[in-house]
């Protein structure tokens, strides 16, 4: 094998775990998100609950 070969396939290797590392970041950034969104409701329904 030559060393282009050899680098062509160590960097094929590594497309794919950063692609799950990728993919799990997403994911994590969208539940945050949701978590938030649902903890700014939350206070405002509460303000809301308070205020009347």
């Amino acid at each position: 094998m030559t060393e282009e070969a050899a680098t062509a396939e160590i960097a094929t290797q590594r497309q794919r775990p950063d692609l799950l590392g990728m993919t799990f970041l997403g994911t994590i950034a969208i539940v945050m998100l949701a978590w938030i969104g649902a903890l700014i409701w939350g206070a405002m329904a509460l303000l809301n609950w308070l205020a009347s």
